[in-house]
């Protein structure tokens, strides 16, 4: 059981990681495109990073990864670093920004909801709630330092694939208890329908404006 258990955590802590990593690549793409100067896109890159970790704990009643463990800030400050170098090569593909926004989307809902599930057990609206505020807290922040209305609130189902993710995953525990499983069936289906939505410019409906 405690072999299990250190796998399982090691397991959490590495997805963990690497969504904090993809959204902190999307914050340094956006602070380029805003001209901020180096030190702002490093800035940018760590609270997009470490925001939806940091809303996930402080929730949870846990001390924040990304205060606890340096590896986290060292992980957005790498990414800032890279994506400074190497933007010149990567501005042209644009659509590298909405992939990795993708990829962190899917990682930190269903990050977010694990971390929920091992608190609470299998409570859905502790593991949904937990989910969406780990996914919107780094992407919210994003945009609205670089007062953008937050891509969450306008954007092709963004939140919605979230919850679909969730869904499942909380489905599958329900019958199965295979975390491992779980959590990888519902990034892949989350960061999918994410970037199915991309492709087919998939929106909820919106209210039709009555100006002339």
């Amino acid at each position: 059981m405690t072999e299990f258990s250190f796998s399982t955590e090691f397991f959490i802590y590495v997805l963990d990681l690497f969504g904090t990593v993809a959204f902190a690549i999307t914050g340094a793409f956006k602070a380029i495109e805003k001209k901020f100067d180096v030190v702002g896109i490093l800035v940018l890159a760590t609270i997009t990073g470490v925001a939806g970790g940091t809303v996930r704990d402080i929730i949870l009643g846990r001390i924040p990864n990304s205060i606890a463990d340096p590896t986290y800030v060292v992980a957005t400050i790498a990414s800032g670093i890279v994506i400074f170098f190497l933007y010149s090569r990567l501005k042209k593909h644009w659509n590298l920004f909405l992939k990795f926004d993708a990829i962190g989307l899917g990682v930190f809902t269903i990050i977010g909801a694990t971390f929920a599930y091992n608190v609470f057990g299998m409570n859905f609206l502790a593991i949904l709630l937990a989910g969406l505020l780990t996914a919107a807290g780094g992407g919210i922040l994003r945009d609205i330092f670089v007062n953008q209305v937050p891509i969450v609130f306008v954007k092709e189902f963004y939140l919605s694939a979230s919850f679909i993710g969730i869904v499942i995953f909380s489905i599958i525990l329900y019958f199965t208890e295979e975390i491992y499983f779980a959590t990888i069936v519902g990034i892949i289906l989350t960061t999918s329908l994410r970037l199915v939505a991309i492709r087919y410019n998939w929106n909820l409906p919106k209210v039709k404006s009555t100006d002339s």
